[in-house]
């Protein structure tokens, strides 16, 4: 009788400890978890704020004042635009 109980004491020790390791990894995956929820946040406000200074840079009036001052070009007149169809669109309009 004292052997079984030996046994079954050492069986519930085992799982015991099984319980507790498995909880504190539960704890430990979890709390790296919202670590990496966190970063992912951060992350995705960065990619805005790069969006929008993207968006900034490239705004059409900038460019233009950009090509007029730094590189001296100017817009041609309407009588020297010549619109080029793709060869695509150029087949579908005939």
């Amino acid at each position: 009788m004292a052997r079984i109980n030996l046994i079954l004491l050492a069986l519930l020790t085992a799982c015991a400890l099984g319980l507790v390791t498995s909880q504190h990894k539960a704890r430990k995956l979890f709390a790296e978890l919202e670590h990496e929820q966190n970063l992912a946040k951060q992350i995705d406000v960065e990619w805005g704020q790069l969006q929008l200074e993207q968006s900034t840079w490239a705004m059409h009036a900038r460019v233009e004042k950009l090509a007029r001052e730094r590189l001296h070009m100017s817009v041609p007149d309407a009588k020297r635009t010549q619109v080029v169809l793709p060869a695509a669109a150029a087949e579908t309009s005939r």
